[in-house]
C-alpha cells in the first residue's frame, strides 16, 4: 500500500520531514535503478507541472 502525503498549507519543517519520509517509504526496496526510474519519472511529473502552469499564466497576460 502506497503511503499518503499530507503537506500543512503553511510548509513546515515537519512538511519537509514528512517528504523524506515518504520518499524513503516509496524507495527502501527499490535498487539503484529502479530508484533513478523513480526519481526520472517524478522528476519529468514536475517539469510538466511547471510547464503547464506558466502555459495557463501566459494565457492570461501574466508574465
Amino acid at each position: 500500500m502506497e503511503p499518503i502525503l499530507e503537506i500543512s498549507p503553511d510548509f513546515t519543517l515537519e512538511d519537509i520531514r514528512k517528504i523524506r519520509d515518504y520518499n524513503y517509504e516509496m524507495t527502501k526496496n527499490m535498487n539503484a535503478e529502479e530508484k533513478r526510474a523513480y526519481y526520472k519519472k517524478e522528476a519529468d511529473s514536475g517539469i510538466k507541472e511547471f510547464e503547464e502552469f506558466k502555459a495557463k499564466k501566459r494565457a492570461v497576460g501574466m508574465p
